[in-house]
């Protein structure tokens, strides 16, 4: 297929209904069980599972997307976590390169029961997850587009670029060289598939899980955010662990090597943004809208343009069941 455009598509989370309603809406058609549309590709920003309860579905209609040539996926974080939960260290059996904590089985608990833990179709998706590439430059009309998950960070991609197969997939000794925790290839994954943080440089505030966080993601897309005020990303209405608001932050310099400075356009899902889409520059947009807090499921259309534009965002509104998902949105837990 040669497409004609791009459509980026969000963190699904197991929201089958809204991916299925936001294809439509783009003019995908299901077609002997393959959504394909007639001249564009989908590209999904990875985290298909975990939360939602039709993880299963929403994994096989991907995976027969791209089957079929009419989607390509990178990985994110979530999948990661499930290749690393299943994969035991070389040296310590019976332990797990993704901690078997409390924490992490609440998170990962849902897609656990779903799709059977240990069973063939359990082995298959991890499979499946583990020919994912961890991002993807795309061209159109002579321009190129960038789409990961969480963050296009040249200097971490070359940690794990020797460590990857020659498709840029995960293998066996990747799983197992970036869980080892604060390794370069630890720390470079983390960048790639979390974002980058920045130590706040003594307050804490609480996370969503009620967590003490002493960093925060940054704004790595804002060549203006030079500052510890400019570039955390600290949830509005935060809190510190004695229960006071958090405090302003100092405009205390801030290491810029992380920044984006590149003149391609970069694609990522990952932040839980909320409100009416909008880019976060004209060269880094995202497109996880919070699908699993009772948001939007959003895509960006991309036919070729060297700048992103915001009326290229696709928004499907959702209907949501009277739930609430307590688990912690903002995925900060190691």
């Amino acid at each position: 297929m040669n497409p004609e455009g791009y459509d980026i598509i969000g963190d699904v989370h197991g929201h089958l209904a809204a991916l299925e309603g936001l294809l439509a809406q783009m003019g995908y058609s299901n077609a002997d069980g393959v959504w394909r549309h007639p001249t564009r590709q989908a590209v999904f920003v990875g985290d298909l599972v975990d939360r939602g309860a039709h993880q299963v579905e929403v994994v096989r209609l991907a995976r027969a997307m791209v089957a079929a040539g009419t989607a390509q996926m990178v990985i994110g974080n979530h999948e990661y976590n499930a290749v690393a939960w299943a994969t035991e260290w070389p040296d310590r059996p019976g332990e797990f390169c993704r901690s078997h904590s409390p924490g992490h089985f609440h998170q990962h608990a849902a897609f656990l029961e779903q799709v059977g833990e240990g069973s063939a179709q359990h082995r298959e998706f991890l499979e499946w997850f583990s020919t994912l590439p961890l991002w993807l430059e795309l061209s159109l009309h002579g321009n190129s587009l960038r789409v990961v998950h969480a963050c296009w960070n040249q200097p971490a991609m070359n940690v794990l670029v020797p460590l990857l197969s020659p498709t840029g997939t995960l293998t066996p000794a990747a799983v197992v060289a970036t869980s080892r925790k604060h390794s370069p290839a630890y720390d470079a994954l983390e960048v790639v598939l979390k974002g980058p943080e920045v130590e706040l440089g003594g307050p804490e505030y609480l996370d969503q899980g009620g967590k003490a966080r002493r960093r925060a993601r940054r704004r790595w897309w804002d060549s203006c955010a030079t500052t510890l005020r400019t570039t955390a990303l600290i949830p509005a209405r935060s809190k510190t662990p004695a229960g006071d608001d958090f405090p302003e932050l100092p405009e205390t310099p801030v290491d810029l090597a992380e920044r984006y400075d590149d003149q391609i356009p970069v694609i990522v899902g990952h932040y839980w943004c909320s409100g009416k889409p909008k880019l976060y520059s004209p060269l880094v947009a995202c497109v996880d809208y919070s699908v699993a807090r009772k948001g939007p499921m959003v895509a960006y259309r991309w036919s070729g343009e060297a700048e992103l534009i915001v009326d290229h965002y696709e928004k499907f509104d959702v209907v949501h069941p009277n739930v609430d998902d307590t688990t912690d949105p903002d995925d900060e837990s190691d």
